[in-house]
């Protein structure tokens, strides 16, 4: 009897170790191709709409992150959704734009979710839009924030601050659901074009999707919180020549590590 048991014991306990073993392997980093995710924050939906015309011949698609949505207008809404239904995506950037880290540190997290988070998803979902990312107003976050953020949405976006060498930069997918992106607005302190070929070269060669951000899509820089178009045309037709991928914040989601 007390062989029995044993055996039995020892065989419960192999498969409880196969269990975890095969669990282990599902939750290894899913296989994807080279890209770039271009991402832009605020309103600037008039801007928006000119660049996605412009940019419409190398296929490209885009993330973007929008704020104070009840102050938008009908024609911009109208923009927005037609983007949407073309596969660009449109993402949550906060209801009042406000600086994240520095509200919760004077309100708390609970009335940053009342009043920054909760009536912008309401708002957003009433004029269709479906919103799953969201990036944070001025970059700024917290482990906090990212936990409580995590239960509404699938992808969190930060900033990448820096101008490090491509290998030790935070702007790659790196299978988390907490991202950053590195800003390609001109006034950039770290922003050059040869920067952002360095960038693109790394993702091509080592297989990584690179997570660019801007604001306002212009020809010519007139003030901060401006890209060019110039830069995006160079982005695009890097990515077409070298048959790397566009992806958008959400589509992050799906090359999660299943859990």
């Amino acid at each position: 009897m007390k062989i029995f048991f044993l055996k039995t014991t020892l065989f419960l306990m192999f498969l409880t170790l196969f269990s975890c073993e095969t669990k282990k392997q599902k939750a290894e980093p899913k296989a994807y191709k080279a890209g770039v995710i271009l991402s832009f924050d605020d309103a600037y939906v008039d801007e928006w709409a000119e660049a996605d015309a412009a940019l419409k011949k190398y296929g490209w698609k885009a993330t973007f992150n929008v704020c104070r949505i009840d102050s938008i207008g009908a024609p911009e809404i109208k923009k927005l959704l037609q983007m949407q239904k073309e596969g660009h995506e449109i993402a949550g950037h906060g209801y009042h734009h406000y600086n994240a880290l520095k509200f919760v540190k004077q309100n708390g997290i609970d009335a940053y979710m009342k009043q920054e988070i909760d009536p912008m998803i309401v708002s957003m979902k009433k004029k269709s839009f479906k919103v799953t990312s969201f990036a944070y107003p001025y970059g700024e976050r917290s482990d906090e924030l990212d936990k409580a953020l995590s239960k509404k949405f699938k992808i969190i976006r930060g900033r990448a601050f820096g101008g490090e060498a491509p290998e030790k930069q935070d702007s790659y997918f790196n299978n988390s659901k907490i991202v950053f992106a590195f800003d390609i607005d001109n006034s950039h302190i770290h922003f050059s074009i040869p920067y952002v070929l360095e960038l693109l070269d790394y993702a091509k060669k080592n297989n990584k999707i690179l997570l660019l951000c801007g604001h306002k899509p212009v020809r010519n820089v007139t003030e901060n919180y401006q890209t060019k178009i110039e830069t995006l045309e160079f982005i695009c037709k890097y990515m077409k020549e070298n048959n790397l991928k566009f992806y958008t914040l959400s589509d992050l989601d799906n090359l999660l590590p299943e859990n």
